[in-house]
């Protein structure tokens, strides 16, 4: 299979990117980002995109690509409304309907977040647009489209995350993952879950479109 991921440097993406090279069954990594990669691998093949109002023409170089997965995000701390929308989904939207009129068969997975509002009606600004970001993708045309929706994600593997807050609060938190994971097993994801989550939902399908933390954690076990 041919692999399109977005986020690649971000904590989940870098989890994505590790379990694609790991497995026998990608024949080809492709990913979108503004900066390079320090990874190089012979099935990686990386496209500079800049300013994303060009994505739609980058996404047409590529070839016919069999899942993508959409690991970009950013936190709403600090922006308007409008502002988290346009990040989150415009962005999202525009390389979608790119992509489903470049092969409508392709499987898309799209990372969310637990407590995200599927209504589009709730207080919280973030889960509103996460919301209407995951019911606009269910819309797009796709074959499959899965909505992932971890909560507490402990990085493995050297991964770390690109937030400076986050970065602090998982330096201190390896200690405590394993007493966590047994008392909470229901909420903690590792990036290696998140990875296998991906190329499993793939390979064998889901019988959901969303995917809740136990969802999550079932497939990545397949």
């Amino acid at each position: 299979m041919n692999v399109l991921i977005f986020g690649a440097s971000g904590m989940v993406g870098q989890g994505a990117l590790r379990e694609a090279l790991l497995a026998t069954d990608v024949d080809q990594i492709f990913v979108i980002g503004r900066r390079p990669l320090v990874d190089h691998h012979e099935r990686l093949t990386q496209l500079i995109c800049e300013d994303f109002t060009q994505l739609p023409q980058v996404i047409e170089q590529l070839p016919v690509i069999d899942a993508c997965f959409f690991c970009l995000g950013q936190s709403s701390s600090g922006m308007s409304e409008q502002q988290y929308h346009a990040l989150t989904y415009e962005l999202t939207l525009s390389a979608a309907q790119a992509l489903v009129q470049k092969n409508a068969k392709m499987i898309f997975i799209y990372v969310s977040g637990a407590g995200t509002d599927s209504s589009e009606q709730g207080k919280s600004m973030w889960a509103r647009v996460k919301g209407s970001t995951e019911n606009v993708l269910l819309d797009c045309g796709f074959s499959a489209v899965y909505l992932f929706r971890p909560a507490v994600i402990q990085p493995l593997d050297g991964i770390l995350s690109k937030t400076a807050s986050y970065r602090i609060f998982y330096q201190l938190m390896p200690p405590l993952f394993p007493l966590l994971k047994r008392l909470f097993p229901q909420h903690i994801l590792t990036t290696r879950d998140m990875g296998q989550a991906m190329l499993n939902a793939v390979r064998y399908g889901y019988p959901t479109s969303i995917l809740e933390v136990k969802d999550i954690a079932t497939l990545a076990k397949q």
